[in-house]
């Protein structure tokens, strides 16, 4: 892949996940907070915890993918992007496009899911 194409296209997620990430905390997503000072129904306070976890598992996920975004943007940087971070090979093509910021090959991927 060509370093400048994967440098826009890791910019262009990057924007992305910060433009979610905003959009996400300023409508108050992740907090949990009663509608009223009256007690709700059980079936409604469920709902609310589900909607809670939901939107924090989402803001989680999107800090993640943005430190990923970030070390693939600092190992073009450094010279070392599309190498294997384990194993030091070339990682493929075909995978760089699907995921411009794969740290690994595929093969240290599964490996690394495995061991977590």
């Amino acid at each position: 892949m060509d370093l400048q194409d994967a440098r826009q296209q890791l910019e262009q997620m990057l924007s992305e996940l910060d433009a979610a990430t905003t959009t996400l905390e300023n409508e108050g997503a992740g907090e949990s907070s009663e509608l009223s000072h009256f007690d709700q129904h059980p079936g409604d306070t469920a709902s609310e915890l589900s909607d809670t976890d939901r939107e924090t598992a989402l803001i989680e996920a999107a800090g993640d993918q943005r430190t990923q975004v970030k070390a693939a943007l600092a190992r073009i940087d450094d010279g070392s992007y599309g190498i294997c971070v384990d194993c030091g090979q070339p990682i493929s093509e075909a995978r760089l496009q699907v995921r411009p910021e794969a740290a690994r090959c595929v093969e240290c991927q599964v490996k690394a899911e495995a061991h977590a």
